[in-house]
């Protein structure tokens, strides 16, 4: 059954030090997060593994539009 209220466990008034947003700058410039379909993923479960293949289709895509 859905519950709105956190459970007894959760204790927020134990944490101090916390800032709300702290890395969101520095998370919006150097992070570029894309879902791939669970297919793709299958076939590139790296990230090494996307990147090196982007950066074949890239070359690819170059030498065609020579």
């Amino acid at each position: 059954m859905p519950n709105d209220e956190l459970s007894d466990e959760y204790d927020f008034s134990q944490l101090s030090g916390g800032v709300r947003g702290k890395y969101a700058d520095r998370y919006r410039k150097g992070t570029n997060l894309v879902r791939l379909d669970p297919d793709v993923a299958r076939a590139f479960p790296t990230q090494e593994s996307v990147n090196e293949a982007l950066r074949l289709l890239i070359q690819i895509a170059e030498r065609l539009r020579e």
